[in-house]
């Protein structure tokens, strides 16, 4: 018997993506999703109660019209409330971002934009060499 990991849920995922997404440094608060979701489709049910209730899991088996309104909301596809691999692909990427945000590096990465590629080796040479001066461990890929 193989050991796999444990899917997560959809009110572990739909609870992951409020923990993520900081409008302006803070977290979306379910009534105010709820707003925006009734502002861009009116003819889905949703209030900030409910939210909360498919966050807890107290509420399972939300419509196909609000999963695809949240989703769009928060930037991913339906697929992350049903396909734990595109859930974990999803999941992968906003940790990336998270990890950038937290790191302060946002400010590096949009200076980057536009280079020319033998600019973005020169500055990757420098910012390697910095790690190492600092005792840091190199950077796969």
């Amino acid at each position: 018997m193989t050991d796999k990991p444990r899917e997560s849920t959809l009110a572990e995922r739909l609870d992951g993506l409020f923990h993520r997404s900081r409008p302006g440094g803070r977290r979306w608060t379910n009534n105010e999703v709820a707003h925006k979701i009734k502002e861009e489709h009116p003819h889905v049910r949703v209030s900030g109660a409910y939210l909360s209730a498919l966050r807890t899991g107290s509420r399972e088996h939300p419509s196909q019209e609000l999963l695809s309104a949240v989703a769009e909301f928060f930037g991913v596809s339906p697929a992350y409330f049903v396909d734990p691999d595109h859930a974990e692909r999803v999941d992968a990427q906003l940790a990336g971002l998270e990890a950038l945000r937290q790191a302060g590096v946002r400010g590096v990465a949009l200076r980057a934009v536009g280079l020319q590629q033998d600019s973005l080796e020169a500055i990757t040479t420098m910012l390697d060499q910095v790690r190492k001066l600092q005792g840091l461990p190199p950077v796969e890929g």
